[in-house]
């Protein structure tokens, strides 16, 4: 299982790179456009909008598998071990229902129904149900990596070395 989880952290990372490198670029090209050239370019802002939204949902992703997201686990810490798996196992189903219910299915009703209508881009014109595709792309992941990390907690799957120390506490 870790394999599996790694090779989509790996895709998921460089995906967020790339995004930032044609970002990073886009932002240049805008501002040599307008300040050097004299002669702003009317997509640049527009890519960049939508790439930032990619970078913050996918990185939202790595960060989750990374477990580098905010967390309050003062009060799971004086917890006994058994209790902590079944708490965290408790966090990870809370994590996957958010994921499967309003990112990945909100996410896919917000696809489709944009895509149905036809609404596109005013300066890149692409539809917008394609911008909106990190947002089910990005609860897929989340979801995938909570499974993971519950599968390691019930003891199904095998921990990641770091974590074997946290949770023995």
């Amino acid at each position: 299982m870790q394999k599996v989880v790694a090779t989509v952290a790996r895709l998921l990372e460089s995906s967020v790179t790339l995004c930032v490198a044609i970002l990073v670029l886009d932002v240049l090209w805008g501002v040599i456009s307008r300040f050097v050239l004299a002669e702003p370019s009317r997509w640049t802002e527009e890519l960049a909008q939508y790439l930032l939204m990619w970078v913050a949902l996918l990185g939202a992703a790595v960060g989750f598998q990374r477990g580098q997201h905010l967390g309050l686990d003062y009060f799971v810490q004086k917890m006994p071990v058994e209790v902590r798996s079944l708490v965290g196992v408790f966090g990870q189903i809370c994590i996957i229902a958010f994921a499967s219910l309003a990112m990945i299915w909100g996410g896919y009703v917000l696809v489709s129904e944009t895509l149905k209508s036809g609404q596109v881009t005013p300066a890149l014109e692409i539809h917008m149900g394609w911008v909106y595709l990190a947002v089910p792309i990005s609860g897929v992941a989340i979801a995938f990596f909570s499974f993971a990390r519950a599968l390691e907690l019930i003891g199904i799957a095998q921990p990641k070395i770091a974590e074997t120390n946290e949770l023995e506490g």
